[in-house]
């Protein structure tokens, strides 16, 4: 029989969520930490933003919970909302005691010394009334990953397995009657291509989003959704899955297809134009660059449509020089090397599948419908974003839940000993046969049609036809998946198709347009705001 590797709590997912539950878990005992790749295999490496939090004078708790309500288009939980804004300052300061260097606004003062939080730099993004939003230049994601990735290597009770795809959640309903527990999870071994038995009294879904279900992304190659899917197939509820975030500026440059350019620049006066220079958000909406993100996107969807365009434009380059480097210093120096001088001319931009707002459904400490398994980051849909999440709120998310989540496990009873042991990975019906080719064909046609007809602007033949081809691509992901052998593309794509399926439905049982989700066939938006929940 196939060892069996045993630990008291298993976290999928190497991002902010993860790592600050790794490190809020450390008097659990054992810890195990899955990532797909290395630990920077992860949105949080990317993100340039920052975090948002009221830690200025001027601004309130309670002014950051209506701007986060107002971009939720009515469907955020305003008591998961008030759970993560009153927590922001204490989530900023964790972050510093772990050694994270936000910017200060005053550059000549001593970073070295500690310094109150209302002396670091903030800015402003869209929907957001006022400046909360600190940062690391624009490099925020980078640094925290850093210094969090720092902390959990120093930490001598954290097992790391990188290199590995978790396949499948592990749970008593395959042997007992008993109400079902989470008991650890199936993971593939990149490097040897084996599959690893993982167990655990809790497993901590921390997976991302699954943006990558789209042509067009800001996010990593790891945004496939897996943590959703797992969670479905073990019988979790999922909601609002149909408000998925297209970032309103991506670079559009053959060389760079993912590079964001981020949403502080237009914050700091960055202006939206057409490629011979016209403004033109202000026609969209009166907070014109400010707007919230889906606005952003609608607006340059439908002008790149009507005037049949590739792209538009960002501008600062009427902003000094000195002060566009010293912001912006690291997208400064790659579009650099793209050919692009960001302080003399304007960028070319597209929207992209940026954020997945839905997610799995959880509590305010993040435990799912199935004992032992909880789901933190983008991966759960805890109410925080509602139908559009505002700028710099899932950083903040990511921190706030993996507390919570630790403290529920921190304090919970000792979990039932397992009635039998955990079976092992059934490959015995696996061949040696491989259809990489066939696989990869069936990836690009859904991110395609994904993108063609589950995009910012939808309607019921769209959807329809998505529908479709969903159900043909997981009548053949079935053969491949009893016959293939397991490998990273067919792990994501069965993740995909899965999540693309939970998607379409969502999106076909919202009958108006809010938020990310706008139809023309219901371009009216309802007068009470309703979840959408699919139950498996």
């Amino acid at each position: 029989m196939k060892s069996v590797s045993q630990f008291d709590v298993i976290i999928i997912g190497s991002g902010a969520a993860g790592l600050t539950a790794a490190l809020q878990l450390q008097g659990m005992g054992s810890i195990a930490v899955l990532s797909k790749g290395d630990l920077t295999a992860a949105n949080t490496y990317y993100a340039q933003g920052g975090v948002a939090a009221v830690i200025d004078h001027t601004d309130s708790v309670a002014s950051h919970i209506e701007d986060t309500l107002i971009a939720g288009a009515g469907l955020c939980h305003r008591q998961a909302v008030q759970m993560v804004v009153e927590q922001g300052p204490a989530a900023i300061q964790w972050l510093i005691d772990q050694g994270v260097h936000f910017t200060l606004a005053d550059q000549q003062a001593n970073a070295s010394a500690p310094v109150p939080l209302e002396q670091y730099h903030l800015t402003q993004e869209g929907g957001h009334s006022h400046r909360r939003v600190v940062h690391v230049g624009d490099a925020t994601g980078l640094a925290i990953s850093k210094v969090l990735i720092q902390r959990v290597c120093e930490a001598n009770n954290i097992t790391l397995l990188e290199n590995h795809y978790a396949i499948d959640l592990i749970t008593t309903a395959k042997w007992s009657s008993a109400p079902p527990r989470c008991v650890g999870v199936y993971a593939w071994d990149a490097r040897t291509s084996q599959v690893k038995t993982l167990q655990a009294p809790y497993v901590i879904l921390a997976t991302g989003g699954a943006s990558k279900a789209y042509r067009y992304t800001s996010n990593p190659d790891v945004a496939t959704g897996d943590g959703i899917a797992m969670a479905w197939r073990a019988g979790c509820r999922v909601a609002n899955l149909e408000f998925n975030q297209f970032h309103p500026t991506c670079l559009y440059h053959p060389k760079a297809p993912c590079l964001l350019i981020t949403e502080a620049m237009r914050g700091e006066g960055a202006r939206l134009v057409l490629p011979n220079g016209d403004a033109f958000m202000s026609q969209y909406d009166a907070r014109a660059e400010l707007a919230p993100r889906d606005i952003v996107a609608r607006a340059i969807d439908d002008v790149m449509k009507r005037r049949g365009l590739d792209h538009v434009c960002l501008d600062i380059s009427h902003r000094p020089p000195e002060f566009i480097r010293e912001h912006f210093p690291m997208l400064y120096e790659k579009l650099l090397t793209l050919g692009i001088d960001m302080t003399r001319e304007p960028i070319p931009v597209v929207p992209a599948a940026h954020y997945t707002c839905g997610g799995v459904l959880t509590d305010l400490q993040g435990r799912t419908d199935l004992p032992g398994l909880f789901a933190i980051g983008e991966t759960a849909c805890t109410g925080l974003h509602g139908a559009n999440r505002m700028a710099s709120n899932s950083l903040l998310e990511c921190v706030v839940f993996a507390f919570s989540a630790a403290q529920a496990m921190l304090t919970a009873p000792p979990s039932p000993p397992l009635t039998r042991e955990i079976p092992p990975w059934d490959d015995s019906q696996v061949t040696n046969s491989n259809e990489d080719v066939v696989i990869s064909h069936n990836w690009a046609e859904l991110r395609r049609f994904m993108w063609d007809y589950v995009g910012i602007v939808r309607t019921n033949k769209r959807l329809a036809r998505a529908q479709h081809r969903i159900n043909l691509l997981q009548t053949e992901i079935a053969e491949y998946y009893g016959n293939y052998k397991v490998s990273r593309d067919l792990i994501e794509l069965r993740n995909l198709v899965l999540v693309s399926e939970l998607i379409v439905r969502c999106a076909q049982q919202r009958q108006e347009s809010r938020g990310l989700h706008y139809t023309l066939d219901y371009p009216q938006t309802d007068a009470v705001a309703k979840d959408t929940v699919l139950v498996p």
